[in-house]
């Protein structure tokens, strides 16, 4: 049986160099017998409608007749059918020859492919539909649907005469595989929303939002794979007014690099109750990183914000810089000082501080909003700072803004963290629930009456309780006392008032840091602080930078405050 001709024409096959001859002589033994071939082709005029009969071998349809695949041929610019095979009839019902496509074959037009047929007819050239939804019903049975790749290839496409060359549709079903990509798919989304939910759940739910600072974050998850990042960010209020913020991003993907994050964020938290300075905070991340897995860095930086002095002091290990936007659009970068990543031991880490004055922004971020592949890093860190210039707005609005100005979408291939703060200028009646007030205290025993009548009358001029009034009083003795008898000058006493809380401090020259202890009932001294902690809401003590303690006390103010 010859099927070369048949063979040169079916989905990548090369056709021979032989076949133009073989073809000329199958035409004339055609021509000459005008033989039916077997199967559906039939004769008109002396000519034969099924190719395979143009070839010399009536076997041919019997075969291509056996075969799974769906096959039909047709020929001439209006797709006369000559040939389908038993597979083609079994799925669609019986077909009739001689009849152009559109109407013999009305699934095909159903499905699309009389232009690609077209196209495939003009230039002799195959063309190919990938998976192609197909429905169909015997009548009998419910609709079945399924899938199948269609291609359509030229038959006799070097033949001079249109109505001679044709089209041959070969469709492969492939519904099986196209139904385990969907499940995979729909497998793979499943595991990436599992593993965007572990990775959130290790963010903060719900922010902390301090009384002087206006905080956004937004975390957006990089690529449709499963794994996670580890990227990580955090507010934490430290008392006495004072705001910790802190942003990560641990190396690599997967929930190994997730877990090392949950890890590092509640050390960070712990740590920072420990109201210890910035670069503290690093060193001891640096040797706990170094314990849960020395094979991982990770990059970080830990930030300050104290109201009382309009400066945010900060320590950074490995990470991008802090950027902060002046009131007038001008951007700043914290780049100093700056150590390698967590993990890496043997640095000496310390901190820096930039001015965070009212009306003032930062931005706190992870290398995927400013990384591309395609560019430098520091041209990502312009393009932000670029873009913060021009972003005004609430913080969650800046944020967005952010995301949007650097080209971040849903597709975006690693995750990005942006962590976004502004410190307000209160003014208006505003101001009047933001103030401060203190006083240099130079020692000896007029310091507490001193202390004790500057306290009254600043409570009283801002207008607070009676009640409230008089336990801040107490409050800023007993502090003032502690200090006269445990610290060394300067010393001074530090009202200030938010609209949620009062907040007492206190500094001198000494470092050592009170503790709360039982006094014995002869003990002539040791009750100053436990006396603070019973009347106050929220007590404290850290050490200064320049040298020296700060002690505190918040009350909460009660709901509403008549000012």
């Amino acid at each position: 049986m010859n099927l070369t001709r048949w063979s040169a024409r079916l989905p990548g096959t090369q056709r021979r160099g032989a076949v133009p001859a073989a073809r000329g002589k199958a035409g004339e033994a055609a021509a000459d017998s005008a033989t039916p071939a077997r199967g559906t082709g039939r004769t008109r005029g002396g000519e034969s409608g099924d190719p395979a009969a143009d070839a010399g071998d009536p076997a041919v349809p019997g075969v291509l007749s056996r075969l799974p695949a769906l096959i039909a041929v047709t020929h001439g610019p209006a797709h006369r059918v000559g040939f389908v095979n038993d597979a083609y009839t079994d799925l669609f019902g019986p077909r009739g020859t001689g009849r152009p496509a559109r109407d013999a074959l009305p699934e095909l037009a159903e499905l699309g492919l009389l232009p690609l047929m077209d196209q495939v007819h003009r230039s002799g050239r195959p063309r190919t539909v990938k998976a192609r939804k197909v429905t169909w019903s015997d009548g009998t049975s419910p609709t079945r649907q399924g899938y199948f790749t269609f291609t359509c290839t030229p038959v006799d496409e070097d033949d001079p005469d249109p109505e001679r060359r044709g089209v041959l549709v070969f469709a492969a079903d492939v519904t099986d595989q196209v139904q385990s990509a969907q499940r995979l798919r729909e497998s793979e989304r499943r595991l990436h929303e599992t593993a965007v939910t572990l990775q959130r759940s290790l963010l903060p739910q719900e922010l902390e939002q301090p009384d002087d600072l206006r905080v956004a974050a937004t975390y957006q998850p990089g690529g449709t794979d499963a794994a996670v990042g580890g990227d990580w960010y955090d507010v934490i209020t430290l008392g006495a007014g004072r705001t910790a913020l802190v942003i990560g991003d641990v190396m690599g993907r997967g929930v190994r690099a997730a877990a090392v994050m949950g890890q590092l964020r509640t050390a960070v938290r712990a740590y920072a109750r420990l109201d210890l300075p910035p670069h503290e905070v690093i060193q001891l991340l640096d040797g706990l990183a170094s314990e849960i897995d020395p094979t991982q860095i990770a990059t970080c930086v830990y930030a300050v914000h104290d109201p009382s002095e309009g400066r945010l002091s900060y320590a950074s290990a490995g990470h991008l810089p802090i950027l902060i936007r002046d009131p007038d659009g001008t951007v700043h970068r914290a780049d100093e000082p700056t150590g390698p990543p967590l993990g890496t031991g043997g640095w000496i880490h310390s901190s820096g501080s930039i001015p965070l004055g009212p009306g003032c922004t930062a931005v706190l971020y992870t290398d995927g909003l400013v990384e591309r592949r395609h560019q430098d890093i520091d041209e990502g860190v312009d393009a932000l700072t670029g873009a913060l210039a021009g972003a005004t707005g609430a913080p969650q609005v800046i944020c967005d803004r952010l995301l949007r100005a650097l080209g971040v979408t849903s597709e975006h291939d690693d995750d990005v963290a942006v962590l976004v703060l502004q410190y307000p200028d209160h003014t208006g009646t505003d101001a009047e629930l933001f103030r401060n007030a203190s006083l240099d205290l130079l020692g000896g025993v007029e310091a507490a009456p001193r202390a004790r009548a500057f306290a009254s009358g600043v409570l009283a001029s801002w207008r607070f309780p009676l009640e409230l009034r008089d336990l801040g009083v107490l409050a800023a003795s007993e502090l003032v006392a502690n200090s006269l008898k445990h610290g060394t000058p300067p010393m001074r006493l530090r009202l200030r008032r938010t609209d949620r809380r009062l907040i007492i401090e206190v500094t001198d020259g000494d470092e050592h840091l009170p503790r709360r202890r039982r006094a014995e009932p002869g003990d002539e001294a040791g009750r100053g602080i436990s006396i603070i902690a019973t009347i106050a809401s929220g007590w404290g003590s850290r050490r200064t930078p320049g040298g020296g303690k700060a002690v505190w006390c918040e009350f909460a103010l009660p709901d509403p405050v008549n000012v």
